[in-house]
């Protein structure tokens, strides 16, 4: 799903109090960006009854990653209980992510 400034809060922080949720904050014109989405996209898939992922475009809401601190793109945060649990910069595989998830669910 994608998520703005404005509804970050009811979007993220509120349903990260259900499940995990996965932040990745992007661009469209970031070439890591294009290759990170499939794998992030189907690691969450493979646990969506636990995780859901939000997409962030920073070119379109830079108050949001400005808040959060995102410095690079892309970055990947994880959110629990309204709470940054875990978050990495650059690219990584689907496994990769499935591994950094599973010790967060």
């Amino acid at each position: 799903m994608e998520v703005n400034d404005s509804d970050f809060q009811e979007k993220v922080i509120q349903a990260s109090k259900e499940k995990l949720v996965a932040v990745d904050f992007w661009a469209p014109w970031c070439g890591p960006c294009r290759m990170l989405a499939p794998h992030i996209e189907k690691a969450v898939e493979s646990v969506k009854e636990k995780a859901i992922l939000a997409k962030v475009n920073v070119d379109e809401n830079p108050a949001i990653a400005h808040k959060y601190g995102v410095m690079s793109i892309p970055t990947v945060k994880f959110f629990k209980d309204g709470e940054i649990v875990n978050e990495f910069v650059g690219v990584r595989t689907e496994e990769q992510i499935k591994e950094i998830m599973k010790k967060l669910i």
